[in-house]
């Protein structure tokens, strides 16, 4: 097949999803989230690479991503139950607070617990993360630019400062401070303000 052919078959499905799909554009029009949500397709097509302008990447990330059409529907509230119909959503990732910055990415999805009580701007979160709850009331506040890794567990009332990498399978029930990297079971520091250290929480 011809460079020519190929970027024809390449036009032709990107007609074809756009035409499919067009109903999310229209609610990401009129939404009041907007903003939000480009946040959120900013974030998606930088970590992903694509070169689309906003509302086709929009369009892409839904067709090609049930984990963005998860955080599409958290950003649009009641509408999402007509599109899940049609357009389902990844059932193994549960988002049950709508309280989330913008720039919200979510690699894989599976087995996804996401439970806090406020999670701020640019958060990355990995499959088989549980953040949660430790009674009826206790659950976490997550701030900017927070990485939670595979198979992280960041439970009960405790504050994530801004910029802190929570490693694998690490088991988080006590603060973390800003500028920090934890690791562990329970979570022990291992690097503040890029200087590798070993602190307890």
């Amino acid at each position: 097949m011809s460079i020519n052919s190929i970027n024809i078959v390449k036009q032709i499905k990107l007609f074809l999803i756009i035409m499919l799909y067009a109903p999310f554009y229209c609610i990401y029009v009129v939404s009041k989230n907007k903003h939000v949500i480009r946040e959120d397709i900013n974030k998606w097509m930088d970590v992903y690479d694509i070169k689309l302008k906003t509302g086709i990447g929009l369009l892409y990330l839904i067709h090609s991503y049930p984990e963005f059409r998860n955080v599409f529907y958290l950003r649009v509230g009641k509408i999402k139950k007509l599109l899940n119909l049609f357009y389902p959503q990844l059932s193994s990732l549960y988002l049950t607070n709508q309280n989330i910055g913008g720039g919200l990415f979510i690699q894989h999805g599976f087995s996804t617990m996401i439970g806090a009580k406020s999670i701020g701007k640019n958060c990355w979160i990995n499959q088989q993360v549980s953040i949660g709850f430790s009674n009826k009331e206790d659950c976490p506040i997550i701030k900017n630019n927070v990485t939670i890794n595979a198979g992280a567990k960041v439970i009960g009332g405790i504050t994530i400062g801004n910029n802190v990498v929570i490693g694998a399978n690490a088991v988080v029930v006590k603060d973390v401070p800003d500028n920090t990297v934890v690791v562990g079971v329970p979570a022990y520091i291992i690097k503040r303000n890029g200087v590798k250290v070993k602190e307890y929480l």
